[in-house]
């Protein structure tokens, strides 16, 4: 071992100055700079350059881990380095001990120093216990790439360094935790007290109590959709074919106005031949009156008002073929556009009309909540197009029938909006939320749970 003189920290007159002085400066690094990192850092700097190391490191705990906070490099520690993974190993080989470990050793009972020696390869190596309340909460290593060891005197000025270093540390840590970990321990400090645990467990128990027990509103989530309160399906009268048509999905009409129409050129010839019978007819009534053929007048007329009705019916069937709006309203389904010249049947729906500004809502309440659903009850309406403007509305009927879909059962509930809003569209969908009354937050959280398990232990027969 090389027993090169101290250096002059450690003998001299000027010895116990020169340390109180180091102290000081250590002092001031740590405390001159605001950030956990940057006050670690600044005080590792210090201490390479008083004691002539290559390296020095800090690190705190957090929780369980041991994480490196501070380091005279300028490089960001990599934690997964192997470099980084040598010096937490000689850092807990200190804290477990309680102790300075060194690697060379100069003292003649020398704790358990491998991590060092593998931390020191050719050189020196020195871990210091970083301790706070009378707890170690973290470690200083100090490395030296040649030269003498550290000796008795250095290493007790890392002593000194780190005594008050610690709490230091510490509260720059806490100042820096989120704000639910720095509520969270004292907490656990209470809890770990042994003559508190008892009170505590109590106090938690009864407040998580009173808590359950706190009466909050319970609304029935469903989801919804929004039609119109009337819907007109606009149909073929009879068969033909599609001549023309001039509104879209999504456009507005007015009543009266003509949406489409189907080709009449059959039912136009068909009325001018009932008019030319017609003629024939009311001619053979004029001849037989004037021959005063009575029998042949009967005849004549009988025949005229025959086919005057032939005749009102084609021309009623004419009309038929404009296919007018019944109200105003918006067409929400029909596109007929694509299918010009395309036959229809007799019956067919063409169009779905609803009205402009009568709404009504259908909520699919699941069957675990109907029981709760009343008419008359409030709710609200969050639409997936405007979901910063809830609509309000109430509750109207209760369809008494359930539907299954998507793997669950359901009851359709229609509800009427309170105001009219705009930019509604008939198909919008959303969620609504329905206020049934007041439950205490424990039923709110665990009545599903309550519901499934009896359900179960009734399946088996318990």
């Amino acid at each position: 071992m090389d027993q090169a003189s101290p250096p002059p920290l450690s003998s001299g007159p000027q010895g116990p100055l020169a340390v109180q002085d180091a102290i000081l400066r250590c002092q001031a690094a740590l405390l001159a700079r605001a950030g956990l990192a940057d006050a670690a850092s600044a005080l590792a700097v210090e201490l390479a350059e008083l004691l002539s190391c290559h390296r020095v490191s800090i690190a705190l705990l957090d929780g369980d881990k041991l994480r490196i906070v501070g380091s005279s490099q300028a490089a960001e520690p990599d934690q997964r380095h192997a470099a980084s993974v040598a010096i937490v190993a000689a850092m807990h080989e200190a804290m477990d001990q309680k102790l300075s470990v060194a690697w060379p050793s100069a003292a003649s009972a020398a704790p358990v120093s491998l991590a060092q020696r593998q931390l020191a390869g050719n050189g020196q190596a020195c871990s210091v216990p970083v301790v706070s309340g009378g707890s170690v909460v973290g470690a200083i290593t100090l490395e030296r790439a040649g030269g003498a060891p550290f000796w008795p005197a250095q290493i007790a000025l890392c002593e000194d360094v780190a005594s008050f270093a610690g709490p230091v540390l510490e509260l720059k840590r806490a100042a820096q935790l989120p704000w639910y970990r720095r509520m969270a321990q004292p907490l656990r400090s209470t809890l770990a007290a042994p003559g508190r645990r008892r009170a505590a467990w109590a106090a938690g128990l009864l407040a998580a109590a009173l808590l359950m027990a706190l009466p909050l509103p319970w609304r029935v989530s469903a989801p919804a959709r929004l039609e119109g309160s009337v819907q007109r399906a606009v149909v073929a009268p009879a068969d033909g074919f599609l001549q023309q048509a001039n509104v879209r999905p999504g456009d507005r009409v007015t009543s009266g106005q003509v949406l489409a129409q189907l080709s009449s050129q059959d039912l136009e010839l068909e009325r001018k031949r009932r008019e030319s019978e017609l003629r024939q007819h009311e001619g053979g009534y004029r001849a037989a009156q004037a021959r005063n053929d009575r029998t042949q007048m009967v005849v004549s007329q009988s025949k005229a008002a025959e086919t005057q009705a032939l005749l009102t019916l084609a021309e009623t069937q004419i009309d038929r073929t404009k296919l007018q709006a019944p109200f105003d309203g918006i067409v929400i389904k029909g596109d007929l556009s694509q299918t010009l010249g395309a036959p229809v049947q007799r019956g067919e729906v063409l169009m779905v009309l609803a009205p402009n500004d009568s709404f009504r809502l259908i909520l699919e309440v699941d069957e675990t909540d109907i029981a709760a659903i009343r008419p008359g009850q409030r709710g609200q309406l969050a639409l997936a197009a405007q979901p910063e403007r809830p609509l309000a509305f109430t509750t109207r009927r209760i369809v008494p029938v359930a539907t299954a879909a998507d793997g669950r059962n359901y009851f359709e509930v229609e509800a009427a909006p309170d105001q009219a809003q705009a930019n509604l569209r008939p198909g919008l969908s959303g969620v609504g939320k329905i206020e049934v009354g007041e439950r205490s937050l424990g039923w709110l959280l665990f009545h599903r749970a309550f519901a499934w398990l009896r359900l179960s232990l009734w399946t088996v027969a318990l």
